[in-house]
């Protein structure tokens, strides 16, 4: 699959080039352009770094990360099951994918939405509350059938008191993590008291099969972080189920993958993390090890194309303000980063306002200061009427993006490669 690396250097597959100049000459920029070719590819090399660990380790994906309908379809292809976190998204996926396995987690599920999850034949819930897994009971009694849970913990990352309570070793996997979800105070899962609390019950609830633990710790983590975290997860797992007499059948800990924003050309390296999985696995079996990337799986598939409409310069710095802005892609004003991009000189439509060799920040039409793309990228060349392709937005953009804000035109959604 050829690329085209273009200043800045971000990588563009040629299909999605191809797109945007066929976009731009129509006049349908801003658009947001995802290769179905590329993911596939992506999702391959996934598979193959996982297969060294065997059937032992599962590979769920998060539909959080990006519901649209041409992503989940060939990610559906690639995986063992979905995780949906709302009504909406379990819906969603129903709708297209009516026969994939599905795991539903989340904080604060309505009753509406547990008792849909149900009549939808959720093979896993991932229960956060003690509170929610007697309302689970209630639902799925009235209805006959037996719901299989994962108590969601939120695990201290330490055991400095040497009593059990926390995951060992996981502090160490933790350090230089891009956001840390579990060891500190949390709207996620349950202490390990509570959880202790939860386990204590269960054997009164007979609408409710305990398969295991579900824990995700943290995130922007490298293969090695992420089997240690793993392994220390598996442990502290295995020493509650023992603690409260249970089967362990399986242990979900989560994703957390890294993706640098700040070099777009180096990916998740999926074979170093095989390989350090397959020992962890190995180790633990006969429970089923799972794992739920996101981010990691589809961000690199996905480009956000727009346009310079003006290019200004105030106190001393150049601006170049491009049609759309955070509104449709707000991944850079959530994580604080600037989104790699890459410039496609015009040669028709280029006006003679040119800066070249400076450095440009990338903004959008929004009314407010923080509606910025990229902050002070050297560009060799930059003129209004050039083109933009912002990378690494196939996760975490436009579905996460304020889209309403002064009702700009949505984006167009382009699907090429497949």
């Amino acid at each position: 699959m050829s690329t085209t690396a273009l200043s800045p250097s971000v990588p563009v597959t040629q299909a999605v080039l191809d797109a945007v100049h066929s976009a731009a000459a129509a006049g349908t920029l801003p658009a947001y352009v995802y290769d179905v070719g590329h993911l596939a590819k992506h999702l391959g090399t996934i598979q193959a770094g996982l297969a060294q660990a065997g059937p032992g380790l599962s590979l769920l994906h998060a539909v959080k990360a990006n519901p649209d309908a041409g992503l989940l379809e060939v990610i559906a292809r690639h995986v063992d099951a979905l995780e949906v976190a709302s009504g909406g998204e379990l819906a969603h996926v129903r709708r297209l994918l009516p026969d994939v396995p599905l795991a539903f987690g989340g904080p604060g599920k309505t009753d509406e939405e547990l008792v849909a999850a149900l009549e939808a034949g959720v093979d896993r819930f991932h229960v956060e509350s003690p509170r929610e897994l007697h309302r689970l009971q209630r639902f799925a009694s009235e209805r006959g059938v037996v719901a299989s849970v994962l108590l969601r913990c939120n695990l201290p990352l330490d055991d400095a008191e040497g009593d059990g309570a926390g995951a060992a070793g996981a502090s160490g996997a933790a350090a230089g993590a891009a956001l840390m979800m579990g060891g500190t105070p949390s709207p996620f899962g349950m202490d390990p008291d509570t959880a202790d609390d939860a386990a204590a019950s269960l054997p009164q609830l007979d609408a409710i099969r305990f398969v295991g633990i579900h824990a995700h710790l943290a995130s922007g983590l490298g293969p090695g972080q992420c089997a240690e975290m793993a392994e220390s997860i598996l442990r502290w797992a295995r020493d509650f189920a023992d603690r409260h007499g249970m089967p362990l059948e399986e242990v979900n800990v989560g994703g957390g993958m890294s993706v640098d924003y700040a070099r777009p050309d180096e990916a998740f390296d999926w074979d170093d993390y095989g390989r350090c999985m397959a020992d962890v696995v190995a180790r633990h079996a006969p429970v089923r090890v799972r794992i739920e990337p996101g981010r990691a799986v589809s961000a690199y598939s996905g480009w956000y194309a727009t346009r310079v409409l003006d290019l200004k310069r105030s106190h001393g710095s150049w601006f170049a303000v491009c049609a759309g802005g955070t509104h449709h892609l707000r991944t850079p004003a959530a994580k604080g980063h600037s989104q790699p991009l890459a410039v496609v000189p015009l040669d028709a439509g280029r006006e003679d306002t040119e800066v070249a060799g400076v450095p440009v920040t990338f903004v959008g039409q929004l009314c407010t200061p923080k509606d910025v793309l990229a902050r002070e990228v050297s560009v060799e060349s930059l003129a209004v009427g050039d083109l933009v392709v912002f990378g690494m937005a196939g996760a975490y953009a436009y579905n996460i993006s304020h889209r309403d804000f002064l009702m700009h035109p949505a984006p167009r959604v382009i699907h090429v490669g497949g």
